[in-house]
């Protein structure tokens, strides 16, 4: 049999990671950060979040952050004003992160954990919640399950910032196709309000236009008096 003279194909870190989770979907993750398929990584923190902790446009208190990969995140939101949760399915990402960031000076403000978001249950709920390129992960028969837990897990008044991406008309995924209304659709039903949804400026090149920061809050119980 002839060489075709045809070099084998060689699959891209995405094309690994997709592969990886569509074989897999819950170990899949794991295996992405063993091989280094980590396409959404971007190795620094999110910019508008960066600029958002530096402004002190956060809520204090404490912070989570779901699906937090390598936690770049994580330890921009850290402060003494603020601690904050990094949560990941991957055992290798939070020993990674855990190690990589122990000696930083806000060290003692933040923390890593492998759990299991859709189980976990931490002892205290949350000020704020994060979630980027964690929404996007779930198809839509998943995410009604997503709006539970971050309800579940926000307190009364607490806020849940969205940074919606990919907003386009891809097919498949992880990432999949996310909307405007896909977020409203799951939050507005368990007393979520939007407080503004607007075009992310900062959004990295590859990610301008298809992608819009969103800031909701979590509406407090109201109480009617039977007196």
């Amino acid at each position: 049999m002839g060489n075709s003279g045809k070099a084998p194909a060689v699959e891209s870190p995405s094309d690994i990671f997709q592969r990886l989770v569509r074989e897999d979907s819950f170990g899949g993750w794991e295996k992405t950060w063993k091989v280094g398929a980590t396409p959404w990584d971007l190795g620094r923190p999110t910019p508008i979040i960066k600029h958002l902790a530096e402004t002190g446009s956060l809520p204090k208190g404490r912070a989570l952050v779901p699906g937090c990969g390598t936690g770049y995140d994580v330890v921009a939101m850290a402060c003494p004003d603020r601690y904050v949760t990094g949560l990941d399915i991957s055992k290798t990402v939070v020993e990674q992160s855990s190690k990589r960031f122990s000696c930083l000076p806000n060290a003692k403000y933040f923390s890593f954990l492998c759990e299991d978001f859709f189980t976990w249950e931490p002892a205290e709920k949350f000020d704020l919640i994060f979630d980027y390129t964690f929404f996007c992960a779930f198809e839509a028969s998943v995410r009604p399950l997503w709006a539970q837990r971050i309800e579940k897990l926000l307190k009364p008044s607490g806020e849940l910032i969205t940074l919606m991406f990919p907003l386009d008309e891809r097919s498949g995924g992880p990432p999949y196709k996310v909307s405007v209304s896909d977020y409203e659709k799951v939050l507005i039903p368990l007393g979520f309000e939007a407080i503004s949804i607007v075009d992310n400026e900062l959004a990295i090149r590859p990610r301008k236009g298809v992608e819009k920061i969103g800031r909701w809050k979590k509406k407090s119980p109201t109480f009617h008096s039977t007196l």
